[in-house]
């Protein structure tokens, strides 16, 4: 059975998806959620879905091993990052090479970057009158965004679109395809 560990920092709509995705399955689950945010609304999802939710501090993450030390105990095959805000340290990606990904909430190489997540990246999109947008699903390294992709899917701009109905289809497209790809890499 393959272990999956996911990262979010927000509401934790894509890791519901993902643990709701994954919970009959043979071939993998998600055996816990992680967040750098103690009042997220993820760990509240992963509770009620009956999956390991812990949160974290910046210390813990990136000064000390304790994030590493659970992962290493976790043994995740893959480990997911689903609205997580927060740059990935050096010594967790060493460690789980070729291991980590994340979905972002644009066409990548456009629309990346520290900074880029959220409303803040549909925003851009409306504000510069942009034809498509879409989901990027990558493989996380050091920088911001600059992992290799694995998967991208578009959706039409409407030029009376605005930045939360940009947030709407780019949702449906993270709903659609990102529990398929995360299975699919598993399944490699």
């Amino acid at each position: 059975m393959k272990r999956i560990v996911i990262f979010a920092s927000g509401s934790g709509t894509n890791a519901e998806n993902l643990i709701k995705f994954f919970h009959n399955s043979d071939n993998a689950s998600v055996i816990q959620v992680l967040s750098n945010n103690p009042h997220a609304k993820v760990l509240e999802r992963a509770k009620k879905l009956n999956v390991s939710a812990l949160s974290f501090n910046k210390i813990a993450f990136s000064k000390t091993d304790d994030v590493l030390n659970i992962l290493k105990a976790s043994k995740p095959d893959l480990i997911v990052l689903a609205g997580f805000l927060w740059k990935f340290p050096e010594d967790i990606l060493k460690e789980f090479s070729n291991k980590v990904i994340n979905v972002h909430p644009a066409l990548l190489p456009k629309y990346g970057g520290k900074g880029m997540y959220g409303m803040h990246v549909h925003e851009a999109v409306v504000a510069n009158k942009e034809k498509e947008t879409g989901i990027t699903i990558h493989y996380v390294n050091e920088h911001y965004d600059e992992g290799t992709i694995i998967f991208q899917a578009a959706c039409k701009v409407n030029k009376n679109d605005n930045a939360e109905d940009v947030a709407n289809k780019i949702h449906e497209l993270e709903m659609k395809h990102f529990p398929i790809v995360v299975e699919k890499l598993l399944n490699e």
